[in-house]
């Protein structure tokens, strides 16, 4: 599932002529492309799909929604390492196996 997350930018840089962010979305921190948020400054929240900063948002619905995600747990399946849930997945595929 791919999720539109709220993040705070922690730095703006351009790189190769593309205006490019660290964000950090409740402690997973990503680069993120600036380019249809211009004018967004370090400190303010966007929300962030596939890479791309959409929608400023402000601080407080940033952060219930990020504790939404969280209690969901949708950030790890979101953010999570890829060969972590795929061995994870395995690993209950295989013990379901077993069991049979």
């Amino acid at each position: 599932m791919c999720l539109a997350v709220p993040g705070r930018v922690l730095g703006v840089e351009e790189r190769d002529g593309t205006r490019m962010a660290t964000v950090d979305f409740g402690g997973v921190v990503k680069e993120v492309c600036l380019e249809y948020l211009p004018d967004l400054e370090v400190g303010e929240y966007a929300i962030v799909h596939v890479g791309f900063a959409l929608q400023r948002l402000d601080e407080e619905s940033a952060r219930r929604t990020l504790e939404l995600f969280e209690n969901l747990g949708m950030l790890q399946e979101e953010f999570g390492d890829p060969w972590e849930q795929a061995a994870r997945a395995g690993g209950e595929d295989l013990a379901r196996e077993v069991r049979r």
